[in-house]
Order: C-alpha cells, then structure tokens, then sequence
C-alpha cells in the first residue's frame, strides 16, 4: 500500500495539483464549474484535492477521508468535465480512481501516519 499511496499521491501532487496552482489565473476562467459553483470555487477546489489531498495520502494521514475527497474528484472527471465522452478517453481519472478505491478499501497500509497511530 505504501507503494501505491506513493506513486498516486506523488503523481496527483505534483503533475495535477502544482501544475493548476501554477496555472491558476488562467485556469479560473475556464475551469469546469461544478454544481454551478463557478470556474474559480471549482478549481480552488479540485487544488485543494489534489494538492493538500495527495499529500495526506503521501504520509498516510487521515488517509481514508482524504481519499474519498480524491474519489469524488475523480468522478467529477469522468461524470461531469469528461461527460459525453467516450469512457476511455477519460483512461487517466479512471486509473487515479481505481488506485484511490484500492487505497479507501485496503486502507493506508502497515508503513503510514495512520498505521502507527492504531498500533
């Protein structure tokens, strides 16, 4: 599990999270707007998933409750920003949610914050 959470949340951080906080005046125009909340609420949102998020799925803390935030990103992807489309073309979200699920359900694993904390 720690090589999972690992190579997720480290992937999800840094290719996904820091590249829209960086992006971040461009992207607030354009961003998809979910439940009508607004490009700008939207991505600071999905910023917040996927930066602060990932990292808690890094050290293994809280890992359970930050996941499921990265599920439901996951599936405002697919279902909402990637709607109308062919399924695989949304191949990437689908693998984060695959591996996110994997992380909810087995949870953090032996080698976590989580983990030593319920020792």
């Amino acid at each position: 599990m720690l090589c999972v959470r690992l190579c997720f949340g480290i992937t999800m951080l840094f290719l996904h999270g820091l590249d829209k906080l960086q992006k971040f005046d461009t992207l607030k125009v354009d961003f998809y707007s979910f439940m009508g909340l607004g490009p700008k609420t939207s991505l600071i949102l999905a910023i917040f998933s996927e930066l602060f998020c990932s990292l808690f799925i890094i050290l293994g803390l809280f890992t359970r409750f930050t996941v499921s935030l990265l599920i439901i990103t996951m599936l405002v992807i697919i279902f909402g920003h990637d709607k109308g489309k062919p399924i695989l073309e949304s191949e990437v979200a689908l693998m984060y949610l695959t591996a996110y699920i994997s992380i909810l359900l087995c949870g953090p694993g032996k080698i976590s914050i989580d983990g030593m904390i319920s020792k």
